[in-house]
This record gives C-alpha cells, structure tokens and sequence, in this order.
C-alpha cells in the first residue's frame, strides 16, 4: 500500500512539474514579463498535492530548468538566474507551498475559500516576482527602474490574466478536491 501512494506521488509530483513547462509555451508576450499558463499548473499542484509535494514539483521544474533543460519561457540554463523574470518562478515554489498548506487546513472547500487560497499563493508569486524583476534591473542589468515601474509593468499588466486562472483555479478545485478526498488521495 505505502509503496503504490509513493509510486502514485511520484507520478503527481513529476506530472505537475511537466505541466508548468507546458504552461510556459502557452504565453502571451506582453513587455517584461509574460503571461503564461505556468501559474495555473502551479496552482494547482498545490490544491492536489498539498503543500510538500505541491513545493516539490515546482522545486523540480526550477531545478530541471537551471538544469539547462529549455523549459522556462525563454530557454534554460544556469545562467536563467541572471534573467529579471526568475523571481516568479522562486514565487512558484512559494505559491505552491502556501496554497497546499492553506487547502490541508481547510475542512469544507467553498469557491470563496478556493479564491482566498489561491490569492494567497498568487500574492507571494508576485511579491518574488516584481522584487526580483526591480533588484534584476538595477543591480546587475545596469537599466535603472522605478519600483513603481517594476510594480506596474511585473504586477498591474500582468494581474487580470491571473485573476481568471485563479478564478478557473477555483473552480477546478471545488470539483476536484472532494474526489480526491473520497478515493482517500488527499
């Protein structure tokens, strides 16, 4: 039995790594930071996986980019650390964290609840992201930028999109969790 939840684990965690990749082919450029689908899978690792197993995929996909393994947005490598989006994908690993934490806590999920836990986890997306997005530019890229342009340009642009995955997000895991939980997966 402790080996088929491994195995089943094993599986998820590798599963959800694979579909932020995915979700990161699927953008929309728009200046500075992209919108991709990265966000969602995040999201949902966290809602399925909980909040070790949800970390840990994201950890993997990091991992397997800084690897040199073309799966972030714009290729791979090592030297994707020096890129001034890197902070959102340190906020993946953190999201994912959260989100899975917040939904073991939460005994009955309701749609404003799925929002509240997701919001959560989109906060320290974009608290990593527009921070590192701001140090990025103005430390080692050397092209001065305002925190309030770091703030518009990595935060408003880029809100509206994520507000509809989190909403769809939300959605998705009010059909799903309980399905989980029935078959005794979470």
């Amino acid at each position: 039995m402790k080996t088929t939840k491994n195995t089943r684990n094993l599986i998820l965690v590798a599963m959800f790594a694979a579909l932020t990749a995915i979700g990161a082919f699927i953008k929309i450029p728009i200046p500075y930071v992209p919108f991709t689908l990265q966000y969602l899978f995040c999201a949902l690792a966290g809602v399925i996986l909980g909040s070790k197993l949800g970390a840990l995929s994201q950890i993997i996909y990091v991992m397997v980019g800084l690897a040199g393994v073309p799966v972030f947005t714009e290729g791979g490598g090592l030297s994707y650390v020096f890129k001034p989006t890197f902070g959102y994908l340190i906020g993946f690993i953190v999201a994912a964290y959260v989100i899975g934490k917040i939904r073991e806590k939460i005994k009955e999920l309701s749609f404003i609840k799925a929002m509240g836990m997701l919001l959560a986890g989109l906060f320290f997306i974009y608290l990593f992201g527009v921070i590192y997005l701001y140090v990025s530019y103005n430390l080692y890229l050397g092209q001065p930028m305002s925190l309030y342009f770091a703030f518009f340009n990595g935060f408003v642009l880029c809100i509206s999109g994520d507000l509809i995955l989190t909403a769809f997000a939300a959605y998705v895991a009010i059909k799903i969790v309980p399905i989980f939980k029935r078959f005794g997966y979470i």
